[in-house]
C-alpha cells in the first residue's frame, strides 16, 4: 500500500528523457514507483492531462534573511520550488561580531536591496559563527527544504573588521583564518563559497564591497578549503574586468581543488560579444577536464520601474526625491498635478545622485529606448514598437512624458532589461540554455525586493520557452525541466532529489500546463517593519509536493511544513 499515487499524468521526470504516461506512486517520503500502473494507496490524485515534474532545485536566491522570519520563503514556494539555495553573490549574515552586524545588513540593502529596516526587524542575530546560523536555520519549521553556501563578504569582515570595509588587502594570516572559517562552513553543511567582484554591488552609501579587490593569492587560499574536505562548489560574480587574469586563477582553483567553480554569465550593452569570449573559455578549460561553468539566467534580468520601486526614470530629480518618503497612494495623487507634472519634467538629473548609482542603473536615467511597457501578462521579450522612445516617436510626446504618464497609472511599471537583451531578443539566452557548460540560475528569489522579481522564473521557463515564445524557436519541456531539477540538483550534490526515480525524495509538481499563467508582478507590504517587495503570482500549479506530503492545493498552502535545513555531506549529499 503506497501513501499516495499520483495517476494517469505525463510525466517528465528530470533526467530529459522523453515525457511518458502513468502513475508516480509515494510512500515515506520517497518515490516508489513511476510509470506503468502503481498499486493501491492511501490517497489517490488524478493527474489525467496534467504534467508531473520533480519539484524545481533553485540554487540563486537571496532568502538568508527571509529564512529566519518566512517559512513559506513566498513567491518561490508558489512556482513549484522545493529546494532553494542562498548565499550566493558573496553576502550572508554569517560569521559576524556583534558591532558588524549593521556593516553586514548594509551590504545585504546595497547589493540585494533587501532594507535595512525589515532586516533589523526580521534578524534575530542568535548567532555568531556560521556553524550557529546553520543551527539557527534548523530549528524554524518551513514548507521548502532550504541550503546555504558560506560567504566571502561577512567572512572578510569578521576576520579583518574595518581593513575589510575599506577594502585592503588580505594578510597571510588573514586569509589563512578565512580559510579556516570555510573549511569548518563547509563541515556543517554549506554547498560551497561565493564573492563578489563587480561594480554592481556597492553598500547605501555608494561604496564598493568589501571583496570586490581580493587579488587570487586571498581567492586561491580560500579556495582551497573546498579542496581539503572535497565538498562545495565556488562561485563568484565579476565584472572580468581583466579576462585573462581572472580565467586563470578560475582555472587553477578547479585543477588545484577538482571542485566545480562557476561564475556569473550574462551579455551586456557596453561588450555584446563578452558572454561568447566567456563561453569559449570554459569550453577550452572543460576540454582540458576543468570542472568550469557558467551559471546563466533564463530571461534578462530586468529592473521594473513606477511608483514605491526602489528606482525610475524620476527619482534621481529634486522635486520627485522629496515625495519618496510618501506612502505610494500619496505620491501618485500628488504626482498627478499638473504642476508639480510639469516641474519634475523640466528638472534634470541630479549628478550627485546619479553617481550613487551603480552603473548599469545609470543608463536608466537616458536610454528611454530600453524602457518597455510590461503589459499583463508580462512581455519579458518585448519588440522595439513597446519602447518609451517608440511610443513617443508615435504620439508626438517626449520619453519623459511617456514614461511618467505611464508610471503614475495604478499598478503599471516599466521594464528595463539590465543585461541579456543586447540583441533586442532571446536569442543569445537560447544559445545558453543550450549549452550544457552553462547552468540555470539566478532567480535572486529574496532579493531586489522593490525593484526585481525573478523568483518566478520556473514558471516563466515553461509558460515562456516550452509554449508562448513568439519572436523566435521553442526549447523542449523535458529540456527545460531537467535544466532546474537534475541538472541544478547534481551540480551542487544534492543527490537526493531532481528526478522522478524510486528511492528518492518524493518532491513534486502537478502542473495544468494550459492553464500556466504569470500574473503581472505586484508591490505587497507583508515582509518585517511594514517593508515592501514585489511578488508574482501564477496559476496552473494543481499541486506541489514536498518529500510526499502536499504543502500546496491549486495555489493554496495546505499547511503543512515539510521543509528543513539540507546539510551538504550529510544524509547522502557529497
Amino acid at each position: 500500500m503506497h501513501d499516495i499515487v499520483i495517476r494517469g499524468g505525463t510525466i517528465m521526470d528530470g533526467t530529459g528523457k522523453a515525457a511518458f504516461g502513468g502513475d508516480v506512486a509515494i510512500a515515506e517520503g520517497r518515490i516508489t514507483g513511476v510509470g506503468g500502473k502503481q498499486g493501491p494507496a492511501r490517497r489517490e490524485i488524478d493527474a489525467t492531462g496534467l504534467m508531473v515534474t520533480p519539484g524545481w532545485v533553485d540554487v540563486h536566491t537571496h532568502y538568508d534573511g527571509q529564512a529566519m522570519w518566512d517559512p513559506l520563503l513566498a513567491p518561490s514556494c508558489w512556482h513549484g520550488v522545493t529546494t532553494v539555495v542562498f548565499g550566493n553573490c558573496g553576502v550572508g549574515f554569517a560569521p559576524v561580531k556583534k558591532h558588524h552586524r549593521q556593516a553586514l545588513m548594509d551590504l545585504m540593502e546595497g547589493v540585494e536591496e533587501i532594507p535595512n529596516p525589515v532586516l533589523a526587524a526580521g534578524l534575530t542575530w542568535e548567532w555568531e559563527s556560521f556553524p550557529d546560523f546553520m543551527d539557527a536555520l534548523e530549528r524554524r519549521e518551513r514548507v521548502i527544504d532550504i541550503a546555504a553556501q558560506a560567504a566571502h563578504l561577512p567572512m572578510r569582515v569578521y576576520v579583518m573588521g574595518d581593513r575589510a570595509i575599506r577594502r585592503e588587502p588580505a594578510t597571510a594570516d588573514d586569509i589563512a583564518q578565512m580559510r579556516q572559517l570555510t573549511i569548518e562552513a563547509l563541515r556543517v553543511g554549506a554547498f560551497g563559497f561565493t564573492t563578489s567582484r563587480t561594480d554592481s554591488h556597492k553598500t547605501p552609501d555608494g561604496e564598493l564591497v568589501p571583496s570586490r579587490n581580493a587579488d587570487d593569492l586571498e581567492l586561491l587560499g580560500i579556495g582551497s578549503a573546498l579542496g581539503e574536505t572535497g565538498t562545495g562548489a565556488f562561485g563568484m560574480n565579476s565584472d572580468f574586468d581583466d579576462e585573462d587574469y581572472e580565467l586563470r586563477w578560475m582555472r587553477k582553483l578547479a585543477r588545484e581543488t577538482g571542485r566545480p567553480v562557476w561564475f556569473l554569465l550574462t551579455d551586456r550593452y557596453e561588450d555584446p560579444e563578452r558572454w561568447r569570449r566567456l563561453m569559449k573559455a570554459v569550453h577550452a578549460a572543460r576540454s582540458e577536464g576543468l570542472p568550469l561553468t557558467a551559471q546563466i539566467a533564463g530571461r534578462p534580468i530586468g529592473v521594473m520601474m513606477g511608483i514605491g520601486t526602489a528606482l525610475n526614470p524620476f527619482t534621481v530629480r529634486p522635486s520627485y526625491k522629496a515625495l519618496e518618503s510618501l506612502p505610494i497612494a500619496e505620491q501618485r495623487k500628488r504626482l498627478r498635478d499638473p504642476e508639480l507634472r510639469r516641474k519634475i519634467l523640466a528638472e534634470k538629473p541630479s549628478d550627485a545622485e546619479v553617481a550613487k548609482l551603480a552603473q548599469f542603473r545609470q543608463l536608466v536615467t537616458r536610454r528611454w529606448d530600453k524602457f518597455f511597457t510590461m503589459g499583463d501578462p508580462p512581455d519579458y521579450e518585448p519588440g522595439a514598437e513597446k519602447s518609451v522612445a517608440a511610443i513617443a516617436t508615435r504620439t508626438g510626446r517626449t520619453p519623459d512624458e511617456v514614461a511618467y504618464d505611464y508610471i503614475i497609472e495604478e499598478n503599471q511599471y516599466l521594464y528595463f532589461p539590465v543585461v541579456n537583451y543586447v540583441a533586442g531578443d532571446h536569442e543569445p539566452i537560447r544559445e545558453m540554455l543550450s549549452d550544457p557548460a552553462c547552468l540555470l540560475g539566478l532567480s535572486d528569489g529574496g532579493a531586489h525586493c522593490t525593484s526585481i522579481v525573478d523568483s518566478g522564473l520556473p514558471s516563466f521557463m515553461l509558460a515562456h520557452w516550452g509554449r508562448d515564445r513568439r519572436r523566435g524557436p521553442l526549447l523542449p519541456l523535458e529540456h527545460l525541466v531537467k535544466r532546474q531539477t537534475s541538472e541544478t540538483a547534481d551540480f551542487f550534490g544534492l543527490s537526493d532529489r531532481g528526478r522522478l526515480v524510486p528511492g528518492l525524495r518524493a518532491d513534486v509538481n502537478i502542473i495544468d500546463f494550459d492553464r500556466l499563467r504569470l500574473h503581472k508582478p505586484e508591490l505587497v507590504h507583508d515582509m518585517p517593519a511594514g517593508g515592501r517587495r514585489f511578488v508574482q503570482r501564477v496559476d496552473g500549479y494543481e499541486a506541489t509536493l514536498a518529500a510526499g506530503i502536499p504543502i500546496f492545493d491549486r495555489g493554496e498552502h495546505t499547511g503543512a511544513m515539510p521543509g528543513r535545513l539540507v546539510r551538504a555531506g550529510h544524509n547522502g549529499h557529497r
